[in-house]
């Protein structure tokens, strides 16, 4: 499997303030981002893959929203959190 518990736990770690931060709005970008890019490319294969199409599609609304709310709450980490991912370019 693509994402195993230890993959997680490094996300987390990585993103959050320790290992257990899963709740944390950089921590569950983080992973969103990592899921966003393994159904890319796994779209890239199976373009009439339409049932992961449609989870991508939700998974990007989702992160839409986590980073929107982050913006509105606290612009500075926004900025970090952008840069770090490497979105927005």
């Amino acid at each position: 499997m693509y994402l195993d518990q230890a993959k997680k736990t490094e996300i987390f770690s990585q993103y959050g303030k320790n290992a257990q931060d899963t709740g944390s709005v950089e921590s569950q970008v983080a992973l969103f981002t990592y899921r966003i890019k393994h159904l890319t490319e796994h779209l890239k294969d199976n373009h009439k893959d339409f049932g992961t199409a449609r989870a991508l599609t939700k998974m990007v609304g989702r992160r839409r929203k986590l980073l929107k709310y982050l913006y509105n709450k606290d612009i500075n980490r926004y900025r970090e959190l952008i840069k770090a991912l490497g979105l927005r370019k």
